[in-house]
């Protein structure tokens, strides 16, 4: 066995045993789910003094010289203090953009997909994606949704849907069409209030109806549009594992031996994996949140990983990357550590250059050092995190952390409120206002006022929101009432599971 193997092994065997509070704590809280005016552009990163950043299209130029030349490894301070002289040298990208993205300035981490919208993760050949989060393959027409993935058309309000066709405010479904307030339906068309339904048709409550009386009551039951969140609200929230076995928890899709795990798909061997998707086959994830794309394996404490990565140790954001220790950003990459937005790179420590030789030498000392110092295995540290706590997937997903908890091991906490630019002379309507907006004509046909789209919307909670022209015509055609919280709002309840 060689020294590295040694560390990697060392590295596996205590990332398997991880505390689901303490993976909660580092790695989803590196997954920003607000977006912040910083420097004068959107940002995925808040202003502080943990992250310069730069707009996105100057990216390469602004960081030319770092890039190329790296930091010499300093023994005499503790590594995570390297790794943070290198992540303060460089000026961070607003948002992420990869391959073509035409009209999603107000989105991130958006790879081949148009016309994205206050959204997150959006992958591959996806349109029409508005307030949603981790869509990839194939998508179109996706609003407050959460977890679509592969093939999906005309979502609404939903979490965890695979292959369907119009689904409206449910959970947990797959190869479906016309499906209003269900979970757990594989094959199934045409159900209202139902769930656990496999391969079914005309169903209401779990009962079948003929076509014709079926279509009687789904008239009677989405004219209520005044009670579609109190309809919503009491879909079932614990998803079912379809074609797996030894699994535990939510939603995992042809899994084997995964447990404490969450909407998951193709995955054998793993712990605490969160949004993780292939189409095929992907081995040995622990403490991954997020991951997705094909042809990688062995991740041990990764955050947001993608297509073409393997043997990936506490690291965050790769593509087609091997072999990668406590780095972040790289793309096509192998052989690195500590390094930060490299492409097309190997045998690099804090982004300088070596030999093989020399890399293999030095990674075994710093390892050692680690090792001695009970860091070896550890995520990122708290204090180079560069976000709002509360502003993250791991406060979605647990709210009991309190402040005083996470700012005493060196987390950022936001309790000012984001500043909104509201446009001079524009009216603010209260949420609870919207009726006066909306409702049925004389012939029955659902109207919404174009006036809206001119009015600030403030909802319960005092947040500020706006109905954009895109989702004003979504809803006018599916006969969807006006959505009553915020955005964020909306997608803050899919992190309950």
């Amino acid at each position: 066995m060689s020294n590295l193997e040694k560390w990697e092994n060392i590295i596996k065997e205590k990332r398997k045993k991880t505390n689901f509070r303490d993976f909660i704590k580092e790695i989803p809280s590196w997954l920003w789910m607000v977006f912040y005016r910083n420097e004068g552009v959107i940002s995925r990163y808040p202003h502080t003094d943990r992250s310069k950043i730069c707009d996105v299209k100057v990216f390469d130029d602004e960081n030319s010289k770092v890039l190329a030349s790296g930091l010499e490894y300093d023994d005499s301070i503790d590594f995570f203090d390297n790794v943070k002289s290198l992540f303060l040298n460089i000026k961070l990208p607003s948002m992420l953009h990869y391959w073509i993205v035409e009209s999603s300035e107000y989105a991130d981490s958006v790879l081949s997909s148009n016309r994205v919208y206050l959204s997150n993760i959006v992958i591959l050949n996806c349109e029409n994606i508005f307030y949603s989060a981790f869509v990839r393959e194939n998508c179109k027409d996706v609003y407050n949704s959460i977890y679509v993935i592969g093939n999906n058309s005309i979502i609404y309000f939903s979490k965890g849907i695979q292959e369907s066709y119009k689904i409206f405010y449910s959970k947990y479904i797959i190869a479906s069409n016309n499906i209003w307030f269900s979970s757990n339906l594989i094959w199934c068309q045409e159900c209202i209030f139902c769930d656990n339904l496999e391969n079914k048709s005309y169903f209401i409550n779990n009962q079948e109806f003929t076509k014709e009386e079926y279509l009687v009551q789904k008239s009677k039951i989405l004219v209520q549009k005044n009670i579609f969140m109190d309809f919503f609200f009491k879909v079932n929230n614990r998803g079912k594992n379809y074609g797996s076995t030894n699994v535990a928890w939510v939603f995992l899709t042809n899994c084997e031996d995964v447990e404490n795990s969450a909407c998951s798909m193709n995955i054998k061997n793993g712990r605490h994996v969160f949004f993780a998707w292939s189409p095929k086959w992907n081995s040995n994830l622990y403490d991954a949140f997020p991951s997705g794309a094909g042809g990688w394996d062995d991740f041990y404490a990764m955050q947001w990983a993608g297509w073409g990565s393997s043997n990936v140790y506490c690291s965050m954001g790769l593509s087609g990357s091997t072999s990668i220790y406590y780095s972040y950003f790289l793309e096509n990459c192998s052989f690195c550590l500590a390094c930060v937005w490299l492409k097309n790179k190997s045998f690099c420590i804090l982004n300088k250059q070596y030999s093989k030789e020399e890399w293999h030498s030095l990674t075994d000392k710093i390892f050692s050092q680690m090792n001695d110092d009970g860091i070896l295995w550890d995520f990122f540290p708290w204090s180079l995190n560069p976000f709002y706590f509360n502003d993250t997937a791991a406060y979605l997903i647990d709210d009991s952390f309190t402040k005083e908890e996470v700012e005493k091991d060196g987390y950022l906490w936001r309790d000012e409120a984001i500043k909104v630019d509201i446009p001079e002379n524009a009216e603010v309507l209260n949420s609870k206002d919207l009726n006066k907006f909306q409702g049925f004509d004389e012939n029955w046909n659902w109207l919404i006022d174009p006036e809206i789209m001119k009015k600030v919307i403030k909802d319960e909670k005092w947040n500020i929101y706006r109905i954009v022209k895109m989702e004003y015509d979504f809803l006018m055609k599916h006969w969807l009432p006006l959505p009553e919280i915020h955005w964020l709002e909306r997608i803050k309840m899919w992190f309950k599971f």
